[in-house]
């Protein structure tokens, strides 16, 4: 068997990924990107059904959870949440109005994120239906998560930079239970936060947020 040091294979990694992606942000295999944080939830007070409704902004190492960014409207389509309007800068991350922000729920072994829809909780109709904000710590090249449930659907995931401004919007479908890697073109680190909504019948959730390859990419340059 043929060994590969650890930092030439990353590197190669790093080439190959940076290499395939032609667009503001690519899907990319999310075991190529090395990315040193993940956010599991599975430290978080959840319950089975329709889960425990989390109010606030979720604050979590690195990286925190609403439902929108200050600046944001927010609207509705069917069971849906729908976010537009330009984010203000500095990047702010918003809870929804009551019933309406976060919920996190077990299923088996781990507990997964999703954001609850206008029919509010503890409706069935409002879980996994409404938007999910994330807003880094830090701004990162490129991030992955794991989407649980999908029946066929979408999901609209947008990037945004510190300053409100987008980066580029992606539709992921039809879903199932997948994961998802996304890398910024040409490595940039200016991704500070993203906003997943869907439309899909029985909705999402969010599990295994990974992010902080930047921290890896800086160990490289030292070599």
């Amino acid at each position: 068997m043929r060994i590969i040091p650890v930092l030439t294979l990353c590197s190669t990694l790093i080439a190959t990924a940076a290499a395939a992606c032609d667009a503001p942000v690519c899907v990319v295999d999310a075991e190529t990107l090395s990315l040193s944080r993940t956010i599991t939830f599975d430290d978080q007070p959840s319950s089975f059904g329709v889960g425990r409704q989390v109010e606030k902004v979720l604050v979590q190492p690195g990286v925190s959870f609403g439902e929108r960014f200050a600046g944001q409207d927010l609207t509705r389509e069917g069971n849906f949440d729908r976010v537009g309007g330009t984010a203000l800068a500095p990047l702010t991350v918003l809870p929804g109005a009551p019933g309406e922000t976060l919920g996190i729920l077990r299923l088996m072994a781990t507990s997964v994120l999703h954001g609850h829809g206008p029919e509010g909780f503890p409706k069935a109709e409002a879980t996994g239906e409404g938007a999910i904000a994330v807003l880094f710590e830090n701004d990162q090249s490129a991030v992955a998560f794991d989407i649980r449930g999908g029946e066929q659907g979408v999901a609209i995931v947008t990037f945004l930079r510190r300053d409100g401004t987008g980066i580029h919007n992606l539709t992921l479908g039809p879903l199932s239970e997948a994961t998802y890697g996304f890398q910024r073109a040409n490595d940039t680190a200016d991704i500070a936060g993203l906003i997943i909504e869907n439309a899909d019948p029985e909705g999402i959730a969010l599990d295994n947020l990974r992010f902080e390859r930047n921290a890896m990419l800086s160990l490289l340059s030292l070599r």
